[in-house]
């Protein structure tokens, strides 16, 4: 009997592992890695989902005739090496994993491997696409991947006249917009869920599973379903929000399903299409979303297939400090926008696309957060994050720390943004009009002197130059300096 080894990110029958096996002749591997469940502090709900997603899928194989042998081992070499001596199978095949690290492993063991197909474009004909490119551009992808798939396409042409509707989906927060959002879905949990609890390492953090996030097939679908019916036609418009205490708004939350393996990509472009096709939903909603699933998702394990080993250690502006106590919930925060999407990480393990670029890393690339240990926290909080995940996001998009090889300039803005896009401001302690003093707004001061720090670096960028425009007729600079220090000491010791 042969043995198909699946990684707990590969959990779909339908994927290259499993698909043609039968179960006569096929004994199926899982491995729960205690190296793996150690090697960060892990958010409560992000590591019981995926050791339970693992134990329901190992569970659906056994109703359907498979022999599943899911084990705990100290690492997922020795899982490997202890079950070809229990069993020893003809041969062991399994499905690359996301994770170069996974790739290697196999590659080391002899497993036969096939190529990942849980991605519509594998790394392979990205690197094709890509060339000898040394800067790559999301957006030049995405178009691409648009025609090839023919994804919201009308013949040659985009749906809608354009390919990128974003100019569109980025208006600020209405009053009514929190209480007209759906409830997300949420699953009872059953003897597996509660029992998988049990399995969990000692020092996981935040609050415990409330039957938020898919650890079945059936239930990422009903969630897939729930989206397209009820949040996708409003999904457009508000996509970039943030509004104090609504956590969720219009976003999906599929992408935890997406990443485990429940839902293939396929399957969530094909139903968001068909919203538009049927006239359910608009062109800005629909194509914003295709964006974050044929755009981005498949651009970022592009990227990381092709610039690692190496690339999650880039550190292009010399950031040097810790990751903040106010992120990580070790303190508290008279900062709005922060203590709110820190509560939405503690309590669901998730924050939406600009909380995490706009708020999160923003502030951290101004204060100057090393890079590699952001990215390590956010693994170890986001219900979402792998590393194929983080590290693009983070090093590529989120702090600039690879100097702009995957954005043309730095995403980081003041207080004014946030207030514009977000109903924090009116009722923080900070005022986000002020650059200096003790109650300037900390994104507003450390945003200009982020500028003033890296004109070297930046000055240079025509995209920027209007900002250094600006800074060059400040007539608070030196005060703004003597705050930023402050605010960077603060941010360090928790006082905030």
């Amino acid at each position: 009997m042969r043995t198909v080894w699946v990684w707990g990110d590969q959990l779909n029958r339908d994927l290259a592992h499993l698909r043609g096996t039968e179960p006569a002749d096929t004994r199926v591997l899982l491995v729960l890695s205690d190296h793996k469940l150690g090697e960060r502090r892990w958010h409560h709900q992000k590591a019981h989902m995926v050791i339970s997603a693992m134990r329901h899928f190992a569970a659906e194989l056994e109703d359907r005739g498979y022999d599943v042998d899911l084990r705990r081992a100290p690492t997922m070499r020795a899982g490997f090496e202890r079950h070809v001596r229990e069993f020893t199978p003809t041969r062991v095949t399994a499905m690359e994993p996301a994770s170069l690290g996974g790739h290697r492993l196999l590659q080391r063991l002899g497993v036969e491997v096939a190529d990942n197909d849980h991605f519509l474009c594998h790394w392979s004909s990205f690197d094709e696409w890509a060339g000898d490119r040394e800067h790559l551009r999301m957006e030049d992808f995405y178009r691409w991947r648009r025609r090839t798939t023919g994804y919201l396409m009308d013949g040659d042409e985009p749906a809608g006249g354009r390919f990128n509707h974003d100019h569109d989906n980025r208006e600020p927060p209405t009053a009514e917009l929190a209480s007209q959002a759906p409830r997300p879905v949420t699953s009872r949990l059953d003897e597996l869920d509660r029992d998988s609890s049990g399995w969990l390492p000692d020092d996981v953090f935040g609050a415990p599973p409330d039957g938020t996030w898919a650890t079945t097939r059936r239930r990422a679908l009903t969630r897939l379903r729930r989206f397209v019916e009820h949040a996708l036609p409003a999904f457009g418009d508000h996509q970039d929000a943030m509004v104090s205490g609504a956590w969720a708004l219009n976003h999906s939350l599929l992408s935890h399903a997406l990443n485990l393996g429940l839902l293939h990509p396929s399957e969530v472009l094909d139903a968001a299409e068909e919203a538009y096709r049927s006239g359910h939903a608009p062109i800005n909603a629909v194509e914003g979303f295709m964006r974050q699933i044929l755009g981005w998702r498949e651009f970022v394990w592009g990227v990381y297939r092709r610039w690692m080993p190496g690339y999650g250690e880039h550190n292009a502006l010399d950031a040097q400090l810790d990751v903040p106590p106010a992120f990580t919930g070790e303190a508290g925060t008279d900062m709005a926008c922060v203590e709110d999407v820190v509560r939405s990480i503690h309590d669901h393990a998730y924050a939406h696309h600009i909380e995490r670029l706009m708020v999160l890393a923003n502030l951290a690339t101004t204060a100057g957060v090393h890079p590699g240990r952001l990215t390590s926290w956010m693994h170890a909080s986001f219900i979402d994050a792998y590393d194929w995940v983080m590290i693009p996001n983070v090093i590529g998009m989120g702090t600039f720390a690879d100097g702009g090889r995957m954005s043309t300039k730095p995403y980081v803005s003041g207080g004014a943004y946030i207030d514009r896009m977000s109903d924090h401001c009116g009722d923080c302690r900070y005022d986000r009009r002020r650059r200096s003093g003790e109650d300037a707004c900390p994104f507003t001061t450390l945003y200009w002197d982020f500028l003033d720090r890296h004109r070297d670096t930046f000055s240079g960028n025509h995209r920027m130059a209007r900002q250094y425009h600006t800074l060059d007729r400040l007539s608070d600079l030196e005060a703004l300096r003597e705050r930023a220090n402050e605010v960077r000491e603060r941010l360090v010791d928790g006082t905030l």
